[in-house]
Formats: structure tokens, C-alpha cells, sequence
């Protein structure tokens, strides 16, 4: 068959015969999928079959030296430690300073994650930097890959989705894994909000702090499967309510004309964030409830069967909310929000290593976990703590 360019395509024959449950992943009975291509070619081809779960088995974070205290903030600004806390629920955070970096935090975050399942950096096939604030332009990905020291190249790039980056670049790890080939797959949520933040303005920069969390998602036999489902959505609208744009300065002429064309140098820079906090809170109090239904749905489970919910850590009144609107029992519901703030993308995995690591969590036990986030982003994901 000719496409387009004149070129032969091959012909792609696709044999199924396997067994999906409702959340759209593979069931302990599934049978391997076959996949055979034939192309101007005779020569026969060795079948793939696909027939992977994934589990999580590592854990890890990282956070900076420096903690400041909502009294400590009281010094600088109008506010007090009893405004903060009763609104957010946050009374501490940590923020980078001196010669530390987000890079530096996602790397040692990585290492424990790594540490715990016992894999050496060059096992490691592909690498998620989950951050919307990292110390390059163009990325933190292949630098956290050079520092963890993967002599094998193995393919790292950043997500860029906020609060909610964590959770999309879980979801995302799964499908490399299930479908790519890939064994081991770390995923990192790190940010440091405090670099665009407006620090005179109470009602924004008193709700974020700076960390690092990792996971390492491993290929697995189907029926070891530790993600049952999840679901995700973006609404392009909400915008509005919360962001960060470009600005730029005054454009100068450096150059004269190159061409017929005025080249001109413009200064450009991230303004500080920019949150309708009452727009925000309402949606999420009924977004997140809804996507954790859906997630439910989707795995054939009920909220009886969920061990621990772990909603991104940005507000104590809304995790309360979408507890109680889930009916979830308040003591089964993981929250570090006091002790660092709202931490972007590094919130789940931070909260969920200090469950891990303070005995809290237990093998076996499955957890539903929430984000949302600029974009507007939300989504959740139901796993199993393996």
C-alpha cells in the first residue's frame, strides 16, 4: 500500500484476544496480546506479546534546609499564624535557599525512592520530572537523569501540569509499562512555587512551600497489578481562575536590520501567580468528589475498599470537604499539609513517603489518590502499595 510520499506502507494485522476489566487495564485472566506486521518484506518477524501490570515499589523526597513558620511570616507581613491556619490549615513550609536547587531535591528524592525497591540507577529506563517550575527553561528531566548517575541514557523529560503533574505522570508511567516495554519507570513531582509568588501578598504566598517526591513504578505479572484505575480531565476555561503568565518588557532594537526584518530584543519573565481562591475552592470541593467516583467506577470497587485517601495537599478545609462528601472515615485520610504547605506537584508523593516510612501505609494496602491544579487539571487514580 502507497501512503502519501509514494513510500510502501506496511500493513499492520492486529490479533486480540485479551482480557480488559472496566477500568480499561489488563485482568489476571488476560491473554497476550499478538501483534504481527508485514511490509513489502517476506521475511517473517518474531511475535511481541504484551502482558505487563505495574506495581509501585519505591518511595522517596526531599526537602530544603530552611523552614519558615507562619509566625515567622508574621514578621514581614500583615498576617498571623492563626489567620493562616485557620483558613488553610498550614502553620510551616520549607523553601529553597542558598546553593540548593529543585534539581538537587528531585535527584535525593529519586535515590530513596530507588533505595527502597533495591534498583541501581542503571536499571532505570525512563524518567518523569513532574514540575511546572523548574531551574532551566527548558527542563529538569536529563538533569536529575545525569545526577542520578543512569550511564544507560535512559529517555528522561519534564511534565509540566502543576498540582496535578504527580498524578498525570503516574498515569502516563503505567502506559509506558504496560504497552512500551519499559521495566522501570521513576516518576518525580518536585517545584518550588516560592520563586513566583508575590511575598507582601498574604493571601498567596503563606499557602506554598518547596519539596521533592519520587516513585518507582516496576513492571509486574498482571494479576500484581497495583493501579486499578483512574481519570483525568482538563477544562482550558478555568484558566482564568489561576495562573502564571509571560510578561515582557519594552522591546529595544540591538541589531538594525537583518534581512529587511528589525531585529529587536524583548526581556520576558514569569509573572507571580496570579489564584481566584474562592473560584478554585468551589470547584475542587465537587470536581475531585466526581473523578474519585469515576475512578471507582472504573475499577469495580466502592469506597469501602480504599485503606487511605491522599487529595493534593492544598488546603485542610478542602481535603475535610471531599472526605466528608465521600464519606471516607477522617483517621483514614492522609494529610502533611500543616508541616510544608502546599508543595505543587510534590504534595502526593511527599504525603505518600512519609505514610510509607512512618508505618502508616502498609503492603497491600490501596490508596485513592486526588489532584487539581492550574489549567484547570484534576483527575484521580486508585493503586495498591506494593
Amino acid at each position: 500500500m502507497a501512503n502519501a510520499s509514494g513510500i510502501s506502507a506496511p500493513i499492520v494485522k492486529i490479533s486480540l484476544s485479551v482480557g480488559i476489566d472496566r477500568s480499561g487495564f489488563c485482568s489476571s485472566n488476560l491473554v497476550s496480546e499478538r501483534i504481527c506486521c508485514s511490509g513489502t518484506s517476506t521475511e517473517s518477524r518474531p511475535t511481541r506479546f504484551i502482558s505487563k501490570g505495574c506495581k509501585l515499589v519505591g518511595c522517596g523526597s526531599a526537602l530544603p534546609k530552611l523552614q519558615y513558620s507562619n509566625d515567622d511570616l508574621a514578621k514581614v507581613m500583615d498576617t498571623t499564624d492563626e489567620w493562616i491556619s485557620s483558613r488553610t490549615g498550614i502553620r510551616n513550609r520549607r523553601l529553597l535557599s542558598g546553593n540548593e536547587s529543585l534539581n538537587g531535591l528531585g535527584v535525593e528524592a529519586a535515590q530513596k525512592a530507588l533505595q527502597m525497591a533495591e534498583v541501581e540507577p542503571d536499571d532505570v529506563d525512563l524518567i518523569f520530572f513532574c514540575s511546572s517550575t523548574p531551574d532551566d527553561l527548558f527542563g529538569g528531566g536529563p538533569t536529575v537523569q545525569e545526577g542520578l548517575g543512569c550511564t544507560g541514557n535512559p529517555l528522561a523529560y519534564d511534565i509540566r501540569a502543576a498540582c496535578t503533574g504527580f498524578l498525570l505522570g503516574l498515569v502516563s508511567a503505567s502506559f509506558h509499562i504496560r504497552s512500551g516495554g519499559f521495566k522501570n519507570v521513576l516518576v518525580i513531582g518536585a517545584d518550588c512555587v516560592s520563586r513566583h509568588v508575590d511575598w507582601t501578598e498574604r493571601k498567596i504566598c503563606v499557602l506554598f512551600g518547596d519539596a521533592a517526591g519520587a516513585v518507582l513504578l516496576q513492571a509486574c505479572d498482571c494479576e500484581d497489578d497495583g493501579l486499578f484505575g483512574f481519570d483525568l480531565h482538563t477544562n482550558g476555561d478555568g484558566k482564568k481562575h489561576l495562573n502564571a503568565g509571560i510578561k515582557q518588557s519594552e522591546a529595544t532594537i540591538v541589531n538594525g536590520v537583518v534581512s529587511g526584518l528589525m531585529v529587536s530584543s524583548v526581556s520576558a519573565s514569569i509573572s507571580n501567580i496570579q489564584m481566584n481562591g474562592q473560584e478554585i475552592f468551589r470547584f475542587v470541593v465537587n470536581a475531585v468528589p466526581e473523578t474519585m467516583k469515576a475512578s471507582l467506577s472504573k475499577a469495580d470497587l466502592r469506597v469501602s475498599d480504599i485503606d487511605w485517601l491522599l487529595i493534593h495537599q492544598a488546603n485542610q478545609r478542602i481535603i475535610d470537604s471531599v472526605a466528608k462528601t465521600l464519606e471516607f472515615p477522617r483517621e483514614r485520610v492522609i494529610s502533611n499539609l500543616e508541616n510544608y504547605g502546599n508543595t505543587s506537584a510534590a504534595s502526593i508523593p511527599l504525603a505518600l513517603d512519609e505514610g510509607v516510612r512512618g508505618g502508616k501505609v502498609k503492603k497491600g494496602e490501596t490508596i485513592m489518590l486526588g489532584g487539581f491544579g492550574a489549567g484547570l487539571t484534576w483527575g484521580s487514580a486508585i493503586v495498591r502499595w506494593a
